[in-house]
């Protein structure tokens, strides 16, 4: 049961690794999109600057959500001693999943609205659904946390030993 662990942890280290490389590549992406963006030259027009510099802002969301979702992996699977199957651990890992994912795509639909505002505004119904899945997850996510709080009421002893790992992972 150990080596399955142990291989276990080596495949979520590859995983979190993986998540960190991509999030530095489009941060490097993304410092080509702004450095082509800001780049002085006569062949661009504002508008198209406008553009760069939103497709920057996209990649750099997802270079984030990359970097933390690499980061949660690390933590919560590798550095932590028990595994994420108590409750208590699978409602952290899981809040912290969503909160990138909310975020994320909160930051994806201001750029498709200021993108196809005054390009394609048929387009505003497909961006506005992108809203309305942050939207819908935010409050799903705040409705199970309401319904949690009587659970993290039954195993204190749980949350307590979450909060002593949270001191130890920090150091």
């Amino acid at each position: 049961m150990k080596f399955l662990h142990r291989i276990s942890s080596i495949g979520y280290v590859i995983v979190a690794l993986l998540f960190f490389v991509c999030s530095f590549a489009l941060i490097v992406l993304a410092g080509m999109e702004i450095w082509a963006a800001l780049t002085p030259s006569g062949e661009q027009t504002v508008q198209e600057r406008f553009k760069l510099i939103l497709e920057c802002v996209g990649l750099l969301t997802i270079a984030v959500a990359a970097l933390e979702l690499g980061q949660t992996v690390l933590e919560e699977e590798v550095q932590r001693a028990v595994h994420v199957s108590a409750p208590t651990r699978v409602r952290r890992f899981l809040s912290r999943f969503l909160i990138v994912v909310v975020v994320s795509l909160g930051v994806e639909c201001l750029i498709g609205v200021f993108q196809f505002l005054h390009t394609q505004p048929e387009l505003l119904p497909h961006v506005a659904s992108i809203g309305v899945a942050a939207a819908v997850l935010l409050i799903s996510w705040g409705m199970f946390i309401r319904s949690n709080v009587d659970a993290e009421k039954l195993e204190p002893e749980a949350m307590k030993e979450a909060q002593e790992e949270d001191k130890h992972v920090e150091t």
